[in-house]
């Protein structure tokens, strides 16, 4: 937290005791301030002493905003975020935003601003007292979202068709003058497309109304609406999804279809959920012309990528693609059967729901509301002279044990699994009920994989890091002569977050006659890591590390993404 961080510079110049630092932070946490306002409230020091040091010790230099004429429209931030981080922008030259802040320190503030407006940022020092009558000024016209926000009356949501199913450009420009939540929900919908989210996050609290995309995997606050537009917001969507606007008390998804041209369609995967303060609706981004189907591309490595192909080159067996929710399992599975997707082979896949179609594959959309769930329809595959049969995920004894069978029994099959790593997930198949001499003679192979940030490359820079710190990574001694590692710096290209795009961290293990023995004898999952790793598998830790060292993404990256071997 900066204010951690600016209280220990004041401690560190003895401007303030540990007592009254203590009285400071409690302060401002009890009553939602900011450690500057607490300061100057508990007498401890001035507005012009706090604008003086902070000037001196930062080194910027001090403005005096009642002499500066403010430009309403300077940039697009909300009101509520230049007042949480208390902050105002002053001018823009390019790509660098003049921001007039009182605490330097306040990194994470002045990074949601870089964010939001994509620009670099040049602190000057103000006196706090200004920027807030400063931001009490602005007109809450002075954005897009405020605007709408600022209109938005109790009469103006009206239901005029539920019948809707997608929406293209230009019922977009038609609706832009409507009632004021279909314009924001189209903003939020159209923006998210623009910033390249994967998720859009609205979510309801008891005084706040939070709207986050997650972006690069990372989540990041992108406005707060008026709590007033909690329910049309959601009203409005469940229209689009032709969902039931009047049930507000079960779970309900749905999907939306955004037409942006003749040839570019994005859809939305929608999920309404109940919570104490309203509904939260997350929405999941589903854009075929992003879609990565080249294997090649995806971020193995050679030996990795030649071990995948050869496993699903097999006439029969079963490969399964394991990690938790959101590390990609889908586009490998994807790219593993466009591999395969050839006139002579027929492909059946069973997926809840299904995200993309393609041309030349048999996809059923799982529906277990109507008994169609996935041990149904695989039994029917069965019947329908399937050559390779894809499950979307193995949940329980029944769909693993017909997936192990019709491995066994002629069929290629292509399955995720919700495991930790590759070998975990035999022993997870044998607690599920499976038979160990199943799970060892079915499956050819086993592929675990994270999904990590790349580093920008319109700013990456060296980062020297200590070689103690990289001994507690995982490198080995050995390697720490030419171990480099780089950093974004932030920049317009990367919204200043120093992370454009990601990359995929694989450990990729076929079930060498070693593993399969292992198996039958009843080895747990480390007794087979270490088989797996003397073989030349590499752990998801080493093999982050990698692109660690060859300049892809960050060791704090690496540490986040993966655990120690």
């Amino acid at each position: 937290m900066s204010s951690s961080r600016l209280g220990d510079i004041l401690l560190k110049h003895k401007l303030i005791n540990r007592e009254q630092l203590d009285l400071v932070m409690r302060e401002s946490k009890l009553h939602g301030e900011t450690m500057t306002t607490q300061l100057v409230r508990q007498n401890i020091m001035t507005d012009l002493e706090l604008v003086k040091f902070m000037a001196r010790s930062f080194g910027c230099p001090v403005i005096d905003l009642d002499k500066v004429e403010i430009e309403a429209d300077i940039i697009n931030i909300p009101v509520d975020v230049l007042r949480k981080n208390m902050v105002l922008p002053l001018k823009r030259i390019g790509n660098v935003l003049k921001l007039a802040v009182i605490d330097p320190y306040n990194i994470n503030g002045l990074d949601e601003i870089s964010f939001i407006s994509g620009c670099k940022i040049d602190v000057i020092i103000a006196d706090e007292k200004q920027i807030s009558r400063k931001i009490d000024e602005l007109n809450d016209n002075d954005s897009h979202l405020q605007q709408v926000m600022a209109d938005l009356g109790a009469m103006d949501v009206e239901v005029v068709d539920t019948r809707e199913e997608d929406i293209d450009e230009y019922s977009l420009s038609a609706e832009i003058e409507a009632a004021p939540v279909v314009k924001l929900v189209n903003l939020i919908l159209m923006d998210a497309i623009k910033r390249g989210a994967s998720d859009i996050h609205i979510e309801p609290y008891e005084k706040v109304l939070r709207v986050r995309y997650r972006i690069d995997g990372v989540l990041h606050e992108i406005m707060r609406p008026n709590m007033k537009m909690r329910d049309a917001i959601v009203s409005r969507l469940k229209i689009l999804a032709r969902l039931d606007i009047s049930e507000r008390r079960l779970p309900q998804d749905g999907r939306i279809k955004l037409r942006l041209s003749r040839a570019k369609t994005v859809d939305f995967r929608l999920s309404v959920l109940p919570t104490l303060f309203g509904e939260k609706v997350v929405m999941r981004l589903l854009d075929p012309s992003s879609l990565q189907l080249d294997m090649t591309k995806l971020g193995y490595d050679p030996q990795s990528l030649i071990w995948l192909k050869d496993a699903i080159h097999q006439p029969y067996g079963m490969v399964l693609v394991t990690g938790p929710t959101g590390s990609g399992k889908t586009v490998s599975l994807y790219s593993a059967v466009s591999e395969l997707n050839q006139p002579g082979v027929n492909i059946s896949t069973a997926e809840d729901p299904v995200e993309f179609n393609f041309m030349g594959i048999n996809q059923v959309n799982v529906q277990a509301d109507i008994g169609l769930d996935f041990p149904a329809t695989l039994r029917s595959f069965m019947r329908q002279d399937p050559d390779v049969i894809l499950i979307g995920e193995i949940r329980d004894h029944d769909t693993a044990a017909i997936g192990i069978k019709a491995a066994l029994t002629g069929h290629m099959v292509l399955a995720t699994l919700h495991t930790n790593d590759a070998p975990s997930t035999m022993t997870r198949l044998v607690n599920m009920g499976i038979e160990s001499f199943l799970v060892g003679s079915a499956i050819n192979l086993i592929s675990a994989q994270r999904l990590a940030r790349r580093i920008c490359s319109d700013c990456k820079m060296d980062l020297h890091i200590p070689a103690a710190a990289l001994l507690d990574a995982g490198v080995l001694e050995t390697d720490l002569a030419d171990f480099k590692t780089m950093i974004g710096k932030g920049c317009q290209t990367c919204s200043g977050t120093g992370y454009k795009g990601r990359t995929g961290i694989y450990q990729v293990m076929p079930v060498f006659d070693e593993i399969r023995e292992a198996v039958y004898a009843g080895a747990n999952s480390d007794e087979i890591s270490a088989i797996a790793v003397s073989k030349g598998v590499k752990t998801l830790r080493m093999a982050a590390l990698e692109k660690v060292k060859a300049g892809e993404i960050s060791l704090e990256e690496c540490l986040r993404v993966t655990v120690a071997n």
